[in-house]
């Protein structure tokens, strides 16, 4: 493997926003697998799409063993149907979670909005009360 074709942890970070930290942590996780040179990881290609993957999976409420499972299916001989298959899957669970939380931030929202109007027409009325 030639260096044009890896990067380092200090590139990886600076080309995908990420911290040496959350790298080697996925690391852990066995979600990327850089190639150790002693105390340096270079990251090939695959490395880069699995990260890819993963920050794009994490947008979207993806827990980390979601994607490893995920990232693992890829191995399969089926060309990724399993993988695409599953992953379909994982997210119309997470967008039905997603359409949830968005109503009822919705719903929130307008009901701060009024009791702030309340508010806002009691202060009125005492500010009018005390000026008189």
């Amino acid at each position: 493997m030639t260096t044009e074709q890896t990067l380092t942890i200090r590139e990886m970070c600076d080309a995908y926003d990420v911290t040496p930290r959350t790298l080697r942590f996925y690391e852990a996780k066995e979600l990327l697998f850089p190639i150790r040179e002693g105390q340096k990881r270079l990251f090939t290609k695959r490395d880069r799409a699995r990260l890819k993957l993963i920050l794009r999976g994490k947008r979207f409420g993806f827990t980390l063993e979601e994607l490893r499972q995920l990232l693992d299916l890829y191995e399969l001989d089926d060309q990724q149907e399993t993988q695409l298959a599953e992953t379909y899957e994982v997210a119309k669970r997470h967008l039905a979670e997603m359409e949830d939380q968005k109503a009822e931030l919705e719903s929130a929202i307008e009901d701060l909005k009024q009791q702030m109007e309340w508010g806002r027409q009691h202060l009125e009325k005492l500010r009018l009360q005390n000026a008189g």
